[in-house]
């Protein structure tokens, strides 16, 4: 937004999550990008070869907060998250991705 002024502490911050439990083969990419879309967030969610699911997700600080807390609790219908972890949190000036997508 060109000249808006983002109130304070309303910064942009980036995050990679991985998430662990039964969350492959029970839609949880789809859900994420979902939940995702909704927030406004961009970034990406994929599947790893060690059965989990990671990603980065960007944009306004409360935002990323909100999804933080969805994937830590809630996932897809049919997934059971044991735990989420977090790495690389850091505030950015601008969005490096267009949008939320599904890495295959």
């Amino acid at each position: 937004a060109c000249g808006a002024a983002m109130e304070e502490g309303e910064g942009l911050l980036s995050v990679d999550y991985e998430v662990f439990g039964k969350v492959q083969g029970v839609f949880f990419r789809k859900y994420t990008q979902g939940e995702a879309k909704r927030l406004g967030l961009v970034g990406w969610v994929q599947n790893t070869s060690h059965g989990t699911v990671q990603g980065q997700v960007q944009g306004p600080t409360a935002r990323v907060r909100e999804l933080q807390d969805w994937l830590r609790k809630i996932g897809s219908p049919q997934s059971r998250i044991s735990r989420a972890d977090f790495s690389n949190e850091k505030e950015i000036a601008a969005l490096e991705h267009k949008d939320f997508q599904i890495l295959k």
